[in-house]
């Protein structure tokens, strides 16, 4: 009989101390969603379903190994979150799947669909793939051995979606046991592949080429032998962050677990074929794409196009922004493709709703030089852009400013202290993420403008 993983993401212990994800003045993430996943677990129970509830003092990476220390490829596992955001209009459920994986997309929409059904109060935020989570990927969907998704039931920080979880709870819970109970019915109507069985071959395209060995598909995702790695720089031999299998005694990697090493992966249907590319063909030097000083990869053009599919509405009003941060970045030596994916990270993609209206061009979250609440201000978004590369500069970099200095914060940041984007984390921004969500954009920047 096939089995049904539920995990309410927080409550364990992280480095000793106990995770209550976000924090409400009444309640936290934990609280709420544990709640809820004790409801889905008994009505599912009820429905004579096999449901294992995920232990809440488990660490992140602890869940992960208990799940697949019991899981199938039959089973099926969801982890339950809920979202807090500074403005306070953000709402809305979405669920997470594996990237490059449409068999995962399809489960995605059959879980968001059940549970909007219940609740269809509650707007949809649609089905994405776990890189464009903030950290551009999301270990519950990619590191289990049974297929995964994460859910985000609505956002604590909106009223509306606040009440409906608190005060709708038994509808959510049904919602969300609707549609793992569809889940689990379309992964168990395949043919789960057992050890001895032949998994499917795919051919694989490497750097424009037909690379001699052909890889498999397991559980949708494609899968190549780790030789491949070799060629692309890549050492995925010890690597948590590579998923290795061995099959018919070669060893093979997921396919998608190579783009957080500066690597595109495509998948193309038709021929069945996976494709990768290393950015280093296309002038993406590796060891360098997250140094703050150096040179962007991106014209005008591909910036505004990236800017488009983030957030079309943005593209009129800030039409001019990619050239400022081309020109700004280019006088001070400062990567724009770092400092315009820092604007993203710091605007919310230019929706803003945090502390920083549209009206301080403000771009780059710079705060005031007296540490007041309301953040600097520039007369210009040109004179903003100016002050965010400068910034980076005083981190990244020893050399004088070529630019008389608008950021009013540069005298206060030891020069030379953070060459490298993930240095910034609690330094420019006390999220201990903060570097790997810019660099979640930039990889996303990178794989829209390479070709497949």
């Amino acid at each position: 009989m096939a089995q049904i993983f539920i995990s309410a993401g927080h409550g364990g212990f992280e480095d000793g101390v106990v995770d209550p994800g976000a924090v409400l003045p009444n309640t936290t993430e934990a609280a709420e969603m544990i709640q809820i996943r004790d409801l889905v677990v008994a009505e599912l129970r009820s429905r004579q379903l096999a449901v294992l509830s995920v232990p809440d003092d488990l660490s992140a990476a602890a869940t992960l190994g208990w799940i697949n220390a019991r899981c199938r490829p039959e089973d099926v596992a969801l982890e339950i979150h809920a979202g807090v955001f500074s403005d306070p209009a953000v709402r809305g459920s979405a669920v997470f799947y594996i990237a490059k994986n449409d068999t995962r997309r399809t489960h995605a929409e059959i879980v968001l669909l059940a549970l909007l059904r219940r609740i269809p109060q509650v707007p949809s935020r649609g089905v994405k793939p776990d890189t464009e989570s903030p950290t551009g990927m999301l270990p519950f969907c990619r590191n289990l051995g049974c297929p995964s998704l994460l859910m985000e039931v609505g956002y604590l920080s909106n009223p509306q979606d606040l009440a409906v979880i608190q005060r709708q709870r038994r509808d959510v819970a049904l919602g969300i046991a609707d549609g793992l109970a569809s889940w689990s019915r379309a992964v168990g109507s395949g043919t789960p592949v057992a050890p001895g069985d032949n998994l499917p071959e795919i051919r694989i395209n490497l750097n424009g080429g037909i690379y001699p060995e052909t890889g498999i598909i397991v559980n949708g995702n494609a899968y190549v032998p780790i030789d491949i790695a070799d060629l692309l720089g890549v050492d995925a031999t010890s690597s948590p962050n590579i998923t290795r299998i061995r099959y018919a005694n070669v060893v093979y990697i997921k396919a998608v677990d190579l783009q957080n090493y500066n690597v595109t992966v495509t998948w193309d249907a038709p021929s069945r074929t996976i494709r990768l590319r290393s950015r280093t063909g296309a002038q993406f030097c590796p060891g360098s794409m997250d140094r703050i000083m150096g040179i962007g990869s991106t014209s005008d053009t591909q910036l505004t196009l990236f800017l488009q599919s983030v957030n079309p509405g943005a593209v009129n009003t800030y039409r001019d922004l990619p050239k400022l941060y081309r020109e700004e970045a280019a006088i001070e030596g400062v990567n724009h493709d770092i400092a315009f994916c820092q604007m993203l990270v710091e605007t919310n993609s230019l929706n803003f709703g945090g502390s920083i209206n549209p009206a301080q061009n403000n771009f780059g979250g710079i705060g005031s030089p007296t540490g007041g609440p309301e953040g600097s201000s520039f007369p210009s978004a040109r004179v903003g852009v100016r002050a965010q590369i400068q910034h980076l500069k005083a981190y990244g970099s020893l050399d004088p400013l070529v630019q008389r200095q608008v950021d009013p914060r540069f005298l206060f940041v030891v020069r030379g202290i953070a060459p490298l984007v993930d240095q910034l984390s609690g330094r420019w921004s006390a999220d201990p993420e903060y570097g790997r969500k810019i660099m979640a954009f930039l990889r996303r920047l990178y794989d829209s403008i390479v070709p497949p």
